[in-house]
């Protein structure tokens, strides 16, 4: 979908946030925050399991939840492990994957130019601090 178009039948359609189950609480809050500058606007859940809602800088959101007793330990698959990655919009892919590299993320696939189709970008891949790929996505 092209930047600017509106979608006829989900009026307001578009993404909100992106949901990631934690295995390290502060390890994931710091890399999203400190890493990936992502700000935290919304603070809830429970003392025993904390949710944040961070700002990604464009109005989407990233929500973080902290491990329970019965989450999943790094490694191991959770139920929604089919959602293959999630992907961080970049005007600069190869200042943003050294930013990740240097605060020690493992990055999986160089930044590499793909035609998908008409579009032309430039994509990257790394993980985040509990096992979830993340892709940086820049548009020519």
């Amino acid at each position: 979908m092209a930047v600017g178009t509106k979608n006829s039948v989900i009026q307001g359609c578009g993404a909100h946030h992106i949901a990631v189950q934690t295995r390290d609480w502060d390890t994931s809050l710091t890399f999203y925050k400190d890493v990936l500058g992502m700000e935290v606007i919304a603070e809830f859940g429970s003392p025993e399991r904390k949710i944040v809602l961070l700002d990604m800088g464009d109005g989407s959101h990233m929500e973080l939840f902290q491990p329970t007793a019965s989450s999943p330990a790094a490694g191991t698959p959770s139920p929604n492990d089919p959602v293959t990655h999630f992907a961080l919009a970049t005007t600069d892919i190869r200042a943003a994957i050294e930013h990740v590299r240097q605060a020690g993320a493992e990055v999986t696939l160089e930044p590499r130019d793909v035609s998908l189709g008409a579009l032309k970008a430039t994509i990257a891949f790394f993980k985040g601090p509990s096992g979830e790929v993340i892709e940086f996505f820049e548009t020519h």
